[in-house]
């Protein structure tokens, strides 16, 4: 369940995905919840589906989730499942227990933000299985058919998969980062794509980070082809800089934010064109 914005033909190589921004919360979640809504809602990256539409009115095509992150997280794998919440509990040959499903937040979230444990019983198999089908294959099997189309027509593709992030605390300059970049320490793409987002961070005044704390999830790992000429990016924004002080409604700084996404994402596409071009001319 989710909506794909800008023109039907791409117009330039950049695609955008906001995997977390969803806010709807269907009966039966609600119904298993042992916490409020405004508990569940503390797992979304607020707001952040705003963040794009200055990129999306430039050209951009964009997929942004309407599905609560509670419901189920499209940023993991099918098998990042904590077994505690599956009854019954699936065999451990069956999946993948990485740091984030250990911390609480695999396929489908175990803990809140601030620990809080959020459902009053384990799932069944089957909705796991529901929710993998209707939500999260439909989900990946878009940005694969967008990046195919992407390349096809422009000799590149690029993915940009945005985020938002909780104010960080003072990394190793001294100053708390307030945009990271991930690119699974190069895996996921080329490095002009890192380069071009950190210049665009200094550009405006902003301290930047890159692959700590956020190197980016199963969206780069299933979809950055580098040597296919797919490159897949993932942009964590502090939410205080586009949020008001209590980082649930749009802030002052929303417009500025949103200008900064647009000229990310434009200057991502004149690179990766470039990039084509220049491999053409050898």
């Amino acid at each position: 369940m989710f909506l794909r914005l800008g023109p039907a033909i791409p117009t330039h190589p950049v695609v955008i995905t906001v995997p977390h921004a969803g806010r709807d919360y269907p009966p039966p979640l609600l119904a298993a919840a042992r916490v409020g809504t405004h508990a569940l809602q503390a797992l979304e990256d607020r707001h952040a589906d705003l963040l794009i539409e200055a990129a999306v009115a430039g050209g951009a095509v964009a997929l942004v989730a309407r599905r609560a992150r509670a419901w189920i997280d499209l940023n993991r794998g099918e098998r990042e499942l904590d077994r505690t919440m599956i009854d019954p509990a699936p065999p451990a040959a069956q999946i993948d227990e990485t740091a984030k499903v250990r911390g609480g937040l695999g396929l489908i979230p175990r803990r809140g933000p601030g620990g809080a444990e959020l459902w009053r019983r384990g799932f069944a198999p089957d909705e796991v299985a529901a929710r993998i089908a209707a939500d999260h294959r439909p989900w990946h099997g878009a940005i694969e058919s967008l990046l195919a189309a992407t390349r096809a027509r422009f000799g590149v593709a690029v993915l940009l998969d945005l985020h938002s992030m909780p104010p960080l605390p003072p990394g190793r300059l001294g100053k708390p980062p307030q945009l990271v970049t991930g690119d699974r320490h190069g895996r996921s793409a080329a490095g002009w794509g890192r380069g071009v987002l950190a210049a665009q961070a200094r550009a405006a005044g902003l301290v930047h980070a890159a692959n700590t704390p956020y190197a980016g999830g199963e969206t780069l790992a299933r979809h950055g082809r580098p040597e296919a000429n797919i490159h897949a990016l993932q942009l964590e924004i502090d939410r205080a800089l586009y949020l008001a002080p209590d980082l649930r409604t749009p802030g002052l700084g929303l417009g500025d934010m949103t200008a900064l996404v647009a000229r990310m994402t434009a200057a991502l596409a004149a690179v990766a064109l470039g990039s084509v071009q220049s491999i053409a001319a050898e």
